[in-house]
């Protein structure tokens, strides 16, 4: 499954975080508040931290890099959530959750990566096929209000690595259940259609390329078996640090390393 050949040009840039966001996941995780003012402090005293982060590409093109990435939910209700501007930063969330909810579907698609301390050339990629309401990948543990204890809480600021959770194909509440374990301690993983791995890459290819469509069914029944088909070359909807991307290829994730600053020094691949 070998990995996509992108060059990419790393150039440091001192790289300053200050919250502004909904959920500051990236704040949050880095200076352990979302308040601003602290997060400049940070900036003018010149803090240095360590940070991991990952490169996004397809079709042998860099598109993207961040921290995070969702496929599946996260990207469908991101994508519900832009087409409601108008609503308030809240209500549009709720909104989006709850109406990507009420049309739950899995996405068909197979799922390749590396584990963390694999090399690429003893090709130990390991590689499933099949439905998933929810892929994401993270190299930060995501902390927000909405999750204390972050998004990834099994995985670190510089731990060399990113975390991949993959959520299987289930009812739609068991899958609530699974969301809700995100606002408190823990078990979050404990589900049996969960599957958690540290990864150095990960690369999402969808047997039907789906696309972006309000058009999509109103049935209510369970997401199970149910996977949602469209048309070929129509863009994927992702979302990636909170910002909705859309693809209409195959992903491939890769983990790259990162200085950062509390300002953030980011290697950031050109």
């Amino acid at each position: 499954c070998g990995i996509d050949q992108v060059i990419t040009v790393r150039a440091a840039l001192p790289l300053g975080i200050i919250p502004a966001g909904s959920t500051d996941v990236v704040s949050c995780s880095v200076h352990g508040v979302r308040d601003p003012v602290t997060a400049a402090l940070h900036v003018v005293l010149g803090h240095l931290q360590q940070v991991d982060m990952c490169s996004f590409s397809s079709s042998s093109q860099l598109v993207h890099f961040g921290f995070s990435a969702m496929f599946g939910f996260g990207g469908r209700s991101l994508a519900r959530a832009e087409k409601k501007r108008w609503m308030s930063s809240s209500r549009r969330r709720e909104y989006a959750v709850v109406k990507t909810l009420a049309r739950l579907r899995p996405e068909d698609c197979q799922l390749s990566f590396l584990p963390a301390k694999s090399s690429e050339r003893k090709e130990s990629w390991m590689t499933n096929q099949g439905l998933y309401l929810s892929i994401s990948v993270m190299s930060i543990p995501c902390l927000s209000p909405h999750a204390p204890q972050g998004l990834a809480p099994n995985t670190s600021l510089d731990n060399g690595s990113a975390s991949l959770i993959a959520v299987g194909n289930a009812s739609r509440s068991e899958f609530i259940k699974h969301l809700k374990k995100y606002s408190s301690s823990s078990g979050q993983f404990s589900f049996p259609f969960v599957e958690t791995h540290s990864v150095s890459a990960v690369r999402i290819r969808p047997r039907s390329l789906i696309g972006w469509s309000e058009e999509e069914s109103e049935d209510e029944g369970d997401s199970k078996n149910t996977p949602i088909i469209q048309s070929e070359r129509a863009a994927l909807p992702w979302n990636i640090d909170g910002e909705l991307v859309e693809i209409a290829n195959e992903v491939l994730i890769r983990w790259d390393w990162l200085c950062f600053r509390s300002t953030i020094e980011l290697n950031i691949p050109k």
